[in-house]
């Protein structure tokens, strides 16, 4: 038995000393702040853009695109998507965005941090990208309804790309 606990506890050991601190970061000295945040007309475009996207593909789905606090700007759904695909994609996005991460590679993550799938509102399937100008997270997109998160994934950050270009 101590054999079995001292190795759990240098195997525990091991990979906290294998985490890296990150860099500090700099705290605002002001009483505000400004931060940049997505517009309504261009989180629109990119929820309906998003939704064709994938109709091109053959697939009925829901998009949502929240700012950068995860708060829902724009809803679109194809009209033959399942009711399942609003919460989906509503969840993805909040997600992405409140993690400033791909909703896929939060996914990947769950083996290491099983926790973040206990969460409240996160919801941590393939399909959520943060939207990212000069830098900064403005906002995130969120798709559901395809048979596949990455193809989720590929309808909304073309869709951003295809807005934010313009």
């Amino acid at each position: 038995m101590k054999t079995i606990l001292t190795a759990l506890l240098t195997s525990a050991l091991s990979l906290a000393a294998a985490q890296t601190t990150p860099a500090p970061i700099k705290l605002a000295t002001t009483a505000t702040v400004s931060t940049a945040s997505l517009s309504l007309s261009a989180a629109s475009r990119i929820a309906m853009l998003a939704v064709n996207n994938c109709a091109q593909l053959g697939y009925n789905v829901s998009a949502t695109v929240v700012d950068r606090s995860g708060v829902t700007l724009a809803v679109a759904r194809s009209e033959n998507a399942g009711p399942h695909t609003l919460g989906a994609s509503q969840g993805k996005a909040f997600t992405s965005a409140s993690a400033r991460n791909l909703t896929g590679n939060i996914a990947k993550g769950l083996e290491t941090n099983p926790g973040l799938a206990d969460i409240p509102g996160y919801l941590v399937l393939a399909g959520g990208a943060p939207i990212n100008v000069g830098g900064a997270v403005v906002g995130a997109v969120g798709v559901g309804g395809a048979p596949s998160g990455l193809v989720d994934e590929k309808c909304g950050t073309d869709a951003v790309a295809t807005v934010l270009s313009k």
